[in-house]
């Protein structure tokens, strides 16, 4: 049989959007795929409908590059919003308890050293987790019991920078890789004794992609109907090896580029060689060649790209 055409146009690079209110990271996706008619494209990190900001795109060769944006770090400013707790942990979800104290500025700064650091979380419920093979806010929706284990996770730092009235509090976090920020909410609340959640949520940088990158759907609309519109498009696009910038890069001849390529080791001379290496970006002409490890002195090449 034959192999069914990739419909689409080979695009590479990554795309900073700054995903618009009310609307899933997936639907996001599929819209910027469009736009730029690529074959292929994946996001670096789920963002929930409520919440806007940085969702980093991946068209082409930087798919394989994705899993180092996931375990970046991320920030965010979100704003949480006292004396109601629910079931989503965020403003979309249906009340499951209220109270009526509300926390003073003392209080809550009293607090926020308590969830800075390694924490241990309880994930929302209505989480991206797998749960028996199902994501958990899919079996959440049906009305299924959903029952996810605390585990630990890092928040970098954690600052209340502002309290509009007494029912809000503005707050800006940096935290690791699992962190949800709907659980931070959740749980301050319940520490400081009048409940909480997440009225609203902006996520401001994902690894090395910033807010001050992002552009909006809007925007896009706007380069594609150009008159130029696919150049006008490709050239908000970020390189490749922008997600790599924390993997040391190392540099070969066309010789060894050609050998990597092909999936062959290629061995590693000179006083300044790398010996043992994890993980190393490899480059001929500063161009991404392939992700590889160094064992014994010998380059191993892992996640091939090919942007020839």
């Amino acid at each position: 049989m034959a192999r069914r055409k990739r419909r689409g146009e080979p695009v590479h690079g990554w795309l900073v959007l700054d995903k618009p209110y009310d609307m899933t990271s997936t639907a996001a996706l599929g819209t910027v795929k469009r736009l730029f008619n690529a074959a292929k494209a994946g996001h670096g990190g789920t963002l929930d409908p409520l919440a806007t900001g940085v969702l980093p795109i991946a068209f082409g060769e930087a798919t394989k590059t994705v899993q180092y944006v996931m375990e970046g770090e991320k920030a965010y400013r979100f704003t949480v919003r006292w004396g109601e707790e629910r079931d989503t942990d965020d403003a979309e979800g249906e009340v499951t308890a209220t109270s009526e104290k509300r926390p003073t500025r003392e209080e809550i700064e009293a607090v926020i050293p308590d969830f800075v650091g390694e924490i241990s979380q309880l994930p929302p419920k209505f989480s991206a987790i797998k749960v028996r093979g199902e994501r958990a806010y899919d079996l959440a929706r049906d009305g299924e019991e959903v029952e996810l284990k605390p585990r630990l996770v890092l928040i970098h730092d954690l600052r209340l920078v502002d309290m509009p009235d007494e029912n809000t509090a503005v707050f800006e976090a940096e935290t690791g890789k699992g962190a949800y920020v709907r659980a931070l909410a959740r749980d301050m609340g319940r520490e400081l004794g009048c409940l909480g959640h997440i009225a609203a949520l902006t996520r401001t940088r994902v690894g090395p992609f910033r807010m001050e990158d992002a552009i909006s759907l809007e925007k896009l609309e706007e380069l594609r109907h150009k008159d130029a519109g696919r150049e006008a498009l490709r050239e908000v696009l970020l390189p490749v090896e922008t997600a790599l910038d924390d993997i040391p890069a190392l540099a070969v001849d066309r010789n060894q580029a050609t050998r990597i390529v092909r999936g062959q080791q290629v061995i590693l001379r000179g006083g300044d060689a790398p010996v043992n290496e994890e993980t190393v970006l490899a480059t001929w002409k500063g161009k991404p060649v392939a992700l590889c490890t160094v064992e014994a002195g010998i380059l191993k090449p892992r996640r091939v790209f090919n942007l020839s």
